[in-house]
């Protein structure tokens, strides 16, 4: 059972319009702590407001290349939490931009406000990566842990759910091509994480629950290949496909040409992502910086999957209400 707060606190999340926001708004409310959701658009954030009592979830403007935004967003804030990361760059969102120095800016604007501070990362930053999405991942967690030494860093593995884009993206793709492509056979390993687990961890910071200054490594029961990932979604969805092996010179080359292209299907940047693994790591696990450590109970993908990726079924044979 999570640990209540005995005081609700102010809590601003920045990113928190997006996938993991939306369920850290709701552990948050169902603690009673009010939330601040800093994000460009505000009113991006307005499904947010029924997750918490009227007044007890409201949104505001702030740009990360916009220090005063992100300083009037944290005003008077007891806890400042930064989900903030893309996954490609796109006009002035780069990188460098959004995880480094955007990271840099929620970390000073919180040491001065007196706040506390978690910032996201991921399972793989490295300071010495090739993947420059992998390698600013981790300078925003030195930048967080330089100016603010209590933070807590959460590096999540791949995380799925209802709103994610990476069983949803295969399962849709499933539904029209015959095969699915395996960047280098998908080999690459996994540690699947459910939304929800990751959003308690992130909750539990903010309970106190969590040590400062550490870093904790979040994934889900099972260790899957990319393969068995794909297996997987299509065991749930019903469908059978065939899998084509991309050797990684393809891949490399195919992310550079569908890297300019709009919607960027693939990135090069993304294939050297794929040529590490992304679980959790032994260290993580002796110290107990994990979810079993935290005592979060791990949803499993066989457990949660088929609750949303029903609607990839095909059509007339099985509905959401004979899942029910």
């Amino acid at each position: 059972m999570a640990t209540i707060s005995q005081k609700p606190k102010l809590v601003t999340i920045f990113g928190g319009s997006g996938f993991v926001g939306r369920h850290l708004v709701q552990a948050l409310t169902k603690r009673g702590h009010r939330v601040r959701v800093a994000c460009r658009n505000p009113n991006l954030a307005m499904h947010l407001q029924p997750l918490g009592n009227v007044g007890q979830v409201h949104a505001v403007q702030a740009n990360l290349r916009n220090r005063a935004s992100v300083d009037r967003a944290v005003a008077g804030a007891d806890h400042v939490i930064n989900l903030v990361g893309i996954l490609h760059e796109s006009g002035r969102q780069t990188f460098d931009a959004v995880q480094d120095f955007g990271a840099r800016a929620v970390a000073e604007a919180a040491r001065a406000a007196g706040a506390k501070l978690t910032q996201g990362s991921a399972i793989g930053a490295n300071l010495d990566s090739p993947s420059d999405y992998a390698r600013t991942k981790a300078l925003g967690e030195k930048a967080a842990l330089e100016t603010v030494k209590d933070a807590v860093i959460i590096r999540p593995s791949i995380i799925f759910g209802p709103e994610d884009k990476f069983f949803n993206r295969f399962a849709n793709m499933a539904r029209f091509s015959p095969f699915l492509p395996l960047i280098g056979g998908g080999e690459t390993k996994f540690q699947p994480v459910y939304v929800g687990d990751v959003a308690e961890a992130y909750a539990r910071s903010v309970d106190g629950t969590l040590k400062g200054g550490k870093v904790y490594e979040l994934g889900g029961p099972e260790v899957l290949t990319f393969r068995q990932c794909m297996e997987e979604m299509l065991e749930v969805t019903y469908r059978k496909r065939w899998f084509v092996t991309i050797p990684w010179s393809v891949a490399r080359l195919q992310g550079r040409i569908l890297g300019m292209l709009p919607g960027r299907l693939l990135t090069l940047d993304q294939v050297k992502q794929l040529g590490n693994d992304n679980v959790v790591s032994e260290a993580a696990i002796k110290d107990k910086r994990t979810l079993p450590g935290l005592g979060i109970a791990q949803h499993s993908l066989a457990a949660m999957l088929p609750a949303y990726l029903w609607r990839y079924r095909p059509a007339g044979q099985f509905t959401r209400k004979q899942l029910l």
